[in-house]
């Protein structure tokens, strides 16, 4: 993984558990989504979309997504980190699944 921006570490805590999803295209772009439930079981999400250089292009964090399972939410965040990198189709080059 690349150099992690600020919305990142403003949405990290360790201390929560958390799903997530990673992709490498050819191109060498990366994306990393993101997944928890809050201490109030509230789901979060953080999707990231990375240069092959590793720096950012796009960093979102959502702090609350009212009536979304964390398996609706990661889907969803999946298809936006794939389109804020322009691949509209499954990954290239798979670096892991769900986890």
């Amino acid at each position: 993984m690349g150099r992690r921006g600020s919305i990142y570490w403003r949405w990290a805590d360790p201390a929560l558990h958390s799903r997530c999803h990673e992709e490498t295209y050819a191109d060498g772009v990366n994306i990393d989504v993101q997944v928890r439930l809050s201490g109030e079981g509230v789901t979060q999400l953080f999707i990231g979309v990375y240069a092959p250089a590793g720096m950012p292009l796009l960093e979102e964090a959502y702090d609350s997504l009212p009536h979304q399972t964390m398996t609706q939410a990661l889907d969803w965040g999946i298809g936006r980190a794939r389109a804020s990198a322009g691949q509209s189709l499954p990954s290239v080059l798979p670096v892991a699944g769900l986890r």
